[in-house]
């Protein structure tokens, strides 16, 4: 036990040693993280509840009022205060998009695996199924899905629906991925000594597949979790989301059907827009960062052509 948390200690100060050079990837830390901070801290910085209206000194809500003191980033056509808005909903959008992400990751690294190490049939039916979901356009039928399950009030939140609407269809290039990964490992020598003594299945997919694919697994979910948010800020903007959670794409379905942009209430839609940009922006910086530092192809592949670049400068010096 001490071994092994001793080689975790090892590996993960060798990750941050090489991750804190990249800056693109800190960026993206830091765009991520700001936000989870900013949702996690929402009380603390909203001198408002998102539903409170501010009033003026007759009792009248501030409707469209610009940018002030008291609020912020002004406020919205019924008096509520649009940073209170923006700061909690932070905390819908992206409890959609990593609870989403997170499903979406489960099931792609679950068919990757099956389909990558068994093969044959079991092969050959998950990837048919991944094939038909790939082919299928995803807005029309995450539109027809979510209005569906609505109609048939399940009693459950719209936001519930959409987590599992959009982690159910964004599984697919998980998948692939994943299958394409275990298809190489289950080859080496290790996994075929592992066998020739009589592990199991299960052993070898615990003990041999997995943490060799567990890298490619996070970094793919970080960039599965950018697609949710902005997946959920677009059903919202349509209408599909809860109108009674701040969200992100509420916001924005609020600001245009009351008319922000006709009444030059920039600080009404730009906020959240310039939001889901921050979050995503940060998601895919450090989803292509930690691909590119976790993927062993890419590894292997960079690592090559540095070797290659080495040679032929030699060779112009000579």
């Amino acid at each position: 036990m001490n071994e092994n948390w001793a080689l975790f200690k090892r590996n993960l100060f060798e990750f941050w040693k090489a991750f804190r050079r990249n800056k693109l990837g800190l960026l993206g830390g830091f765009l991520v993280l700001t936000a989870i901070l900013a949702a996690t801290f929402a009380p603390l910085l909203t001198p408002y509840a998102p539903t409170e209206v501010i009033r003026d000194v007759n009792g009248r809500g501030l409707t469209f009022a610009p940018p002030s003191v008291h609020a912020p980033l002004g406020t919205d056509d019924a008096g509520r205060d649009i940073w209170s808005q923006l700061i909690y909903g932070a905390r819908v959008s992206l409890a959609v998009g990593f609870l989403a992400g997170f499903i979406a990751m489960f099931i792609g690294s679950l068919f990757g695996i099956l389909a990558g190490y068994f093969g044959g049939r079991i092969d050959n039916l998950l990837m048919r199924v991944t094939d038909v979901l790939l082919v299928i356009p995803d807005l029309p039928l995450m539109l027809v899905l979510v209005a569906t399950l609505r109609q048939m009030d399940l009693h459950v939140s719209p936001l519930v629906v959409l987590v599992f609407v959009i982690g159910l269809l964004y599984w697919t290039s998980t998948a692939r991925l994943i299958r394409s990964q275990v298809l190489t490992i289950k080859e080496r020598q290790y996994v075929a000594r592992s066998r020739a003594i009589g592990a199991g299945h299960v052993h070898i997919i615990r003990k041999h597949i997995l943490p060799q694919i567990m890298p490619l697994i996070v970094a793919n979910t970080v960039l599965i979790i950018s697609t949710a948010i902005l997946i959920e800020s677009g059903l919202a903007f349509l209408g599909l989301g809860d109108p009674t959670q701040p969200s992100w794409g509420a916001m924005l379905n609020f600001a245009f059907d009351r008319s922000a942009v006709t009444n030059g209430a920039w600080w009404f839609y730009l906020p959240p827009g310039f939001a889901i940009v921050w979050v995503t922006l940060g998601c895919v910086l450090l989803g292509n960062v930690l691909e590119d530092m976790l993927n062993p192809r890419l590894t292997a592949h960079h690592l090559e052509s540095n070797q290659n670049m080495i040679a032929i400068q030699k060779r112009e010096g000579e």
